[in-house]
């Protein structure tokens, strides 16, 4: 077979500063990874323009020769000025440069171009300041740049040190290294059964539009063959999943043991999730299976289940946790669900990094002789000393907190049967979110919530417009201490130095990334130099906000303490306990209470800066509370004004309750690279052109098309082009990708 043109390496083509500078921005390191670096919208020139006809302001574009070319020195500040009067034969317009005398080899007498600029008024008459300019050479020449001048202009992501015009440069010179036919990632058939273009053809047209319509058919095109090669990528890892054997697993008295001992009926999802999970378990492929449910939805039972099942025959589970407090709460959790009887039987047992090497060694041994038929633990049981008898179940918790490559750890430590995988996340996911993201897996919903769970009431206290209104944050505190109940007050950051999860906080919506200085020049955008920026307000931090309320009248003689990542171990369980048997009152926090905290008795949840939290967060945080019969009361307090995407998202999240209506919101108030993890899976696996948020029947469609080629052709033996694009759009590193959300 030969060379793929499109995996040559930069450097061979534009050089290795040019190269360097694009690897370093965007991660791009061959043609292929250049010429998928799409534009990001396109910018008009203008209509050719009579000098007679030039209005304040316009964007124009002129063709005209040079009449005089002068130099002189500037009055008020040192330097020189150098202007240049062009006519059309009707009118003449002025070209404004500072302390540039070499455009006087360029710009003589008679020299003829096309001159395209903003249009401004000195002391009456019109000029363009440093306009872009081309020369001609020729009557031929003439024409083709007149032509060329009502191109839509492609304008890219770019970063300060490497504007849009400089790739687009670089883009040039690849399309012109790129052979006039290129293999096609999508089949003929399908193409031409959707009337899309020649992968050749969509390139040529989205870099080097005539019209618009050229790079809308392209976008159409290349759009399509985006979500063919994700999908079927999804589809053949699902495969190949599937095709490795497992030891089947069947239900038996162990798990009657527990249903019968329940003292609540399982809901209709709950008995649905567990039928799907039974007949995966009992298949000789292993099971890979999310899970995906409210808060309080049962997702834990219903996995505690599926270990029961893998128990009866004496295979292991293990439950990974994201945390030490969590995998802690989960152990307890799930030993009292269990109760004395079955838990004596599984024997569950607690493994993570801190544990004293006495129980280290201890635990260590039962995961080892197969003793303990439950595991629960933190990133610890990744460690090469952590072995097991017969590992048949790996459920996760909260599966985007891991890496694949920690996963598949774990996965190996089952020996030559592979295990099966169920994966639990709190974070509702919208259909088209989880067909692109979590293709490889199958998808089992629990949204019905059990009988019993207390209503929430949620309220945004919006201390831009209302400042008085922070008193009543704590006096409605008050009132439910009062009642006997407790609180949490979750805030961002520990101190002012530390925040407990950069990588949770949401960016504020002042910044705006400009692609270059010329393209800020056509905008027509100016930046006031001389308006100071506004001092951001500080982050409310757990030092600062226990020190408050603690001195605060109507909280006086209340036990109010921290939990944060900072704590050792003990230390966060410690209080975590003290939390849940009611010895303390109001228990300041950052989001290390987020998942999997349960204590019945807490009914209040203040979240302060709660603009700085996404969405998911502040959804997974409000499910702390109503979750004992008390009503839950949720306070979002932020000083975000209205209509800012911060004030939307917290605004979202007070109006409902329903996970699943916030996820589709989230999806459209947030980026697709957020949405889809791009700062977790690195430059080369974030959506280009597909959007999770508006191509859901797209998605479909392709992954339908996917499902065809693959079943006919699993190693792609005859879609070598499609087997191509997979390797570079879908690396090794970029696997993540299409696991996490």
């Amino acid at each position: 077979m030969p060379p793929d043109p499109l995996a040559q390496p930069l450097e061979r083509v534009i050089g290795p500063t040019s190269a360097k500078a694009l690897q370093r921005a965007f991660g791009h390191e061959t043609v292929g990874d250049l010429l998928a670096h799409y534009p990001r919208r396109y910018a008009h020139r203008g209509e050719l323009t009579d000098l007679a006809a030039l209005r304040d302001g316009d964007e124009v574009t002129v063709v005209a020769t040079v009449r005089t070319f002068t130099t002189r020195g500037m009055r008020a500040r040192r330097g020189s000025l150098q202007e240049a009067i062009i006519t059309d034969g009707r009118g003449t317009l002025s070209l404004t440069f500072f302390n540039q005398p070499w455009r006087e080899g360029q710009l003589k007498p008679g020299a003829r171009g096309l001159f395209a600029g903003k249009v401004q008024r000195y002391k009456g008459a019109p000029q363009l300041t440093h306009p872009e300019y081309q020369l001609f050479g020729g009557e031929g020449d003439e024409v083709a740049a007149v032509e060329r001048a009502e191109w839509p202009i492609p304008v890219y992501p770019a970063t300060g040190s490497l504007p849009s015009w400089r790739i687009a440069k670089a883009v040039e010179v690849a399309l012109d290294v790129v052979p006039a036919t290129l293999d096609d990632p999508v089949p003929s058939r399908i193409g031409n059964e959707r009337g899309l273009l020649s992968y050749r053809e969509a390139l040529e047209r989205i870099h080097r539009p005539h019209e618009d319509r050229d790079w809308q058919s392209a976008r159409e095109t290349l759009r399509y063959q985006e979500a063919l090669v994700l999908q079927a990528a999804l589809v053949r890892r699902r495969d190949r999943r599937r095709a490795a054997h497992a030891v089947p697993r069947r239900p038996g008295p162990l798990l009657e043991r527990l249903d019968a001992a329940l003292p609540f009926e399982l809901t209709g999802d709950q008995r649905a999730a567990g039928e799907a999970i039974a007949a995966d378990l009992a298949a000789e492929r292993p099971m890979n299976r999310l899970v995906q449910g409210e808060v309080g939805s049962g997702k834990t039972l219903v996995a505690l289940r599926a270990m029961l099942t893998v128990a009866e025959s004496g295979g292991q589970s293990v439950l990974l946790a994201p945390t030490e407090v969590l995998a802690q709460q989960h152990l307890r959790s799930l030993t009292r669900a269990l109760g004395p009887d079955l838990a004596a039987r599984i024997r569950p047992i607690l493994l993570t990094g801190k544990l004293p090497a006495a129980d280290r060694k201890r635990a260590l041994l039962a995961a080892a002789s197969g003793q303990s038929l439950l595991v629960v633990g933190t990133h610890a049981l990744f460690g090469e000393k952590v072995s097991f008898a017969d590992l048949g179940l790996v459920v996760v918790d909260e599966q985007h907190r891991f890496g694949v490559e920690q996963r598949d750890l774990l996965r190996a430590k089952a020996g030559e049967s592979a295990p099966h995988t169920l994966v639990l996340t709190a974070t509702p996911i919208p259909r088209t979110v989880a067909m692109t993201v979590f293709g490889d897996l199958d998808v089992t919903t629990i949204a019905e919530l059990p009988a019993g769970r207390a209503p929430i009431e949620s309220f945004v206290v919006p201390l831009a417009e209302r400042p008085g209104w922070e008193g009543r944050i704590w006096a409605r505190v008050s009132e439910e201490l009062v009642e006997g109940r407790q609180a949490f007050v979750v805030v961002p950051a520990i101190d002012a130095k530390e925040l407990e999860d950069p990588g949770g906080l949401e960016p504020d919506d002042s910044h705006v990334l400009v692609d270059s200085a010329a393209d800020s020049r056509r905008s027509g955008a100016e930046i006031d130099q001389n308006v100071p920026p506004e001092e951001p307000k500080p982050l409310a931090t757990v030092v600062d906000t226990l020190a408050a309320l603690r001195i605060r009248p109507l909280l006086t003689g209340r036990r109010i303490e921290a939990l944060h990542g900072r704590m050792g171990g003990d230390e966060k369980d410690a209080v975590m306990s003290a939390f849940a048997r009611g010895e303390i009152d109001v228990l300041v926090a950052t989001t290390v209470i987020e998942v999997g905290v349960d204590v019945p008795n807490a009914s209040a949840m203040v979240i302060l800066d709660a603009d700085r939290f996404g969405v998911s967060q502040l959804h997974q945080l409000r499910g702390r509370v109503g979750r004992g019969g008390l009503p839950g009361l949720a306070l979002f307090v932020t000083a975000a004004p209205e209509g800012t995407l911060a004030r939307e998202r917290v605004d979202a999240v007070a109006a409902t309750l329903d996970g699943f209506a916030l996820a589709e919101a989230d999806l459209a108030l947030r980026h697709e690279g957020d949405v889809l993890g791009a700062a977790q899976s690195g430059r080369r696996s974030r959506l280009r052109l597909l959007s999770a948020a508006t191509d859901g029947e797209l998605i479909a469609s392709a992954r339908e098309d996917a499902i065809t080629i693959i079943a006919a052709d699993p190693d792609l033996a005859e879609h070598r082009a499609l087997d191509a694009a997979i390797a570079r759009r879908v690396d090794e590193s970029a696997e993540e990708f299409l696991t996490r959300a």
